[in-house]
């Protein structure tokens, strides 16, 4: 599994749950929260008054309330993005999962995106290569396995579990499939029977869940994973253990290509505003968290209790490498478990705005691991 990396920064109970747990089985879907529905959740932003406009009145960028999605949770909320685009208003559109921002992405309503790599992948590939481009990083990390302790207490125990992942074939659902495969375990991909259950649940009904015993653990993101910890679950793996350089890409930055072609100086305003974004957060790891935290209970209507949101917000990199070489080690683990055919991913990086950003910051290059744009 080789992996590039760039330097590290610092980053409910009831019937319903127990319903729940078929749900969600698009192939290849998201790595985040909730139901496929997307919230247009503001209008655009408004603008400094004289502010000078770049080639588009605004730019709509969609995301995910998701610690995973720390750039953009705090990029958006202490204005770093927006101070970039001057007069260029930004119209934030928040997503629970990676079809419906794909969907979006690919049908004119949304400019660039914040998204995980399985859904990433599969835009690409279904498109031919034709709709977007994966143009930086965001995240790495954030996503462990976590089990009731008095039900598994080695990594052997899992066999025979029932273990959840939050949707077929997503960024964790793959990552597990990979794992079980190296115990010497087997499961069909598609019903997720084998010697461990994989149980497809939606990330907000995890938690019950588990409180149910519906379910013995879950391979998951944040902050579903310190949510289980807090409800007396026991963090048996970190998947960052797995990887080389401790480094996996969880969270891209994505742009429809028919508007980098069209408006490359939002574009790189955007870059502008991540680099900053996750610089600051780097700096100001404490203030950073409380803006993340703010821009959740904006979302979700109320914040997430300390116990939460400590070890989840310790456990994510923030990063402007894509680290393109893990997602091409993603796709491999998903051919391999049968979930898609092999895909040509020639194309889906292109970090030419991205380096010339980074350049002028004093900050190294990144590399898309020979599958850049010609």
């Amino acid at each position: 599994m080789p992996a590039t990396g760039n330097t590290r920064k610092t980053l409910r109970r009831g019937a319903v749950a127990a319903a729940a747990l078929p749900l969600l089985i698009g192939a290849l879907a998201s790595c985040g929260y909730g139901s496929q529905a997307a919230k247009d959740d503001t209008k655009a932003s408004a603008v400094p008054a004289g502010a000078e406009k770049l080639s588009a009145s605004e730019v709509r960028i969609g995301y995910f309330p998701n610690l995973t999605h720390a750039t953009a949770l705090v990029g958006l909320q202490e204005g770093l993005i927006a101070k970039e685009l001057g007069g260029t208003a930004i119209k934030p559109q928040s997503f629970n999962a990676g079809p419906s921002e794909i969907e979006a992405l690919n049908g004119g309503s949304l400019d660039i995106g914040f998204i995980g790599p399985s859904p990433s992948i599969n835009g690409y590939v279904k498109s031919k290569g034709s709709n977007l481009r994966i143009i930086s990083g965001s995240a790495s990390g954030g996503v462990k396995l976590v089990v009731n302790p008095e039900k598994i207490k080695t990594l052997d125990d899992v066999k025979g579990k029932r273990i959840a992942t939050p949707q077929k074939g997503n960024t964790q659902d793959v990552a597990f499939l990979n794992w079980i495969s190296q115990k010497g375990w087997s499961v069909d991909p598609e019903s997720g029977k084998g010697d461990v259950s994989v149980v497809r649940t939606d990330n907000k009904v995890t938690p019950d869940a588990f409180k149910q015993g519906s379910i013995d653990g879950a391979w998951v993101p944040e902050p579903t994973a310190s949510k289980l910890v807090a409800d007396g679950g026991s963090v048996l793996l970190d998947e960052t253990s797995l990887w080389p350089d401790k480094k996996f890409v969880i969270t891209n930055v994505i742009v429809s290509q028919k508007f980098l072609k069209e408006h490359p100086d939002v574009v790189e305003a955007v870059l502008a505003g991540t680099v900053k974004t996750n610089e600051w957060i780097n700096a100001n790891p404490e203030k950073a968290k409380a803006s993340a935290n703010a821009k959740l209970a904006a979302e979700g209507g109320k914040p997430l209790d300390a116990k939460v949101i400590d070890p989840a917000w310790s456990s994510i990199l923030v990063t402007d490498d894509p680290l393109a070489s893990t997602l091409k080690t993603e796709s491999d683990w998903a051919v391999k478990a049968g979930l898609i055919e092999q895909p040509d991913l020639n194309g889906i990086y292109d970090l030419r705005l991205l380096n010339k950003v980074l350049k002028g910051a004093g900050k190294p290059e990144v590399s898309d691991a020979g599958l850049g744009a010609k």
